[in-house]
């Protein structure tokens, strides 16, 4: 599995997991002392879909295009 492919996998598995979060959302409520806001969560999760489209733009092929008139 190539770069690419395996941070494409990240990104599709973690749009899944935003689905599902939202579509069985609860409230927040604490577990052991700790704080679950699922919210924040789904923030966490998005930060990591971001993540994921920058790496893959900046893998893609861009085109310079400069001043000049000739195009192709």
């Amino acid at each position: 599995m190539t770069d690419r492919e395996q941070i494409e996998a990240i990104k599709q598995l973690t749009l899944g997991q935003i689905q599902e979060v939202r579509a069985n959302t609860k409230p927040t409520y604490w577990i052991d002392g700790q704080r679950v806001h699922w919210e924040q969560y789904v923030e966490s999760l998005q930060r990591t879909v971001d993540w994921c489209d920058q790496k893959l733009n900046d893998d893609d092929p861009y085109e310079l295009v400069t001043s000049g008139g000739n195009t192709r």
